[in-house]
């Protein structure tokens, strides 16, 4: 089968579609027919060699849409022919879900939205899982304010909306020709990028990664959730600082699904490109104003 690798870091021409043996599916697992896949902001990061791991192909790709093929022995509830999607969570892994076949922990995976096409439904679960997640980790209350930096970006606008279905005052922070987008995805107040609110906020979901700047923002006391390990400010005032790590949760990402179909959660793709075209997905992912999440297609 094809598989997208890379052999050595840099930049989108070290991608590469590989052939290699189809994967088998082991106890507790499932193996997918992929049809789509989302490249992540977490995958030219493994390009990039921020991880490690040199000395040996790499395989990318976390989001996975597409059918179960196959089902290994002690799996239950899963039958070939369902349409699902998953996250195949870690960075350094030989194969990834840009692949034609991606094998998964039968835990890792939920009945994919039927309300979108694949193509939608890869760009859920791990913006989706990472939003959710961060969320929770602030513990806020309904009522209370949350200002979500990166607003108009696959991870900080699932947030707005999850914030807002929770009943928190949401302001969010995005690049000027962003509000009309983030106030409909639920935002009730709109900073510009490089602007700070008006009055502090109980939490912030820091999905841009500002670190300090968005911390101020938080009253006394309040919380501030980052999203990559080792980038958080150090805390003051009072301030709880936490940082999610993402991880495989098919109980959730059912839930998530159940919220794109009840038309409660908008997924954004802003482009598609077909698996023989990593390279190209990989140079859209760093395009500056980017909307949505880029996904590679595999027929």
């Amino acid at each position: 089968m094809r598989a997208v690798v890379v052999d050595a870091f840099g930049g989108p021409e070290q991608v590469r579609v590989a052939e290699v043996e189809v994967p088998r599916a082991g106890a507790g697992q499932v193996r997918i027919r992929v049809r789509a896949a989302g490249v992540n902001p977490v995958d030219g990061a493994v390009r990039a060699g921020v991880f490690g791991g040199a000395g040996r192909p790499i395989g990318l790709g976390w989001d996975v849409a597409g059918e179960i093929d196959e089902v290994g022995p002690g799996v239950e509830g899963w039958t070939p022919g369902r349409r699902v999607v998953g996250l195949h969570y870690g960075p350094l892994k030989g194969l990834g879900t840009h692949a034609e076949y991606a094998v998964l922990d039968a835990s890792a995976v939920a009945a994919a939205p039927a309300s979108v096409d694949t193509a939608v439904a890869a760009a859920l679960p791990l913006s989706g899982l990472t939003a959710a997640r961060a969320l929770d980790l602030l513990g806020l209350a309904p009522g209370d304010s949350v200002l979500v930096t990166g607003a108009a970006g696959s991870v900080g606008g699932l947030a707005v909306q999850l914030a807002a279905r929770a009943g928190l005052v949401v302001t969010a922070l995005a690049g000027e020709g962003d509000e009309e987008l983030v106030r409909a995805l639920g935002a009730t107040e709109f900073v510009p990028r490089g602007s700070a609110p008006a009055a502090r906020v109980d939490g912030v979901l820091d999905a841009a990664v500002l670190g300090a700047p968005a911390l101020a923002a938080v009253r006394d006391g309040g919380a501030y959730v980052g999203l990559i390990p080792g980038a958080a400010p150090a805390a003051e005032r009072g301030v709880r600082v936490a940082v999610q790590e993402v991880a495989p949760d098919g109980a959730r990402l059912a839930r998530l699904a159940a919220l794109v179909d009840e038309g409660a959660l908008t997924l954004r793709v802003a482009r598609t490109f077909d698996l023989a075209d990593a390279q190209q997905a990989h140079e859209a992912l760093s395009t500056p104003g980017t909307r949505g999440r880029v996904v590679l297609t595999v027929s």
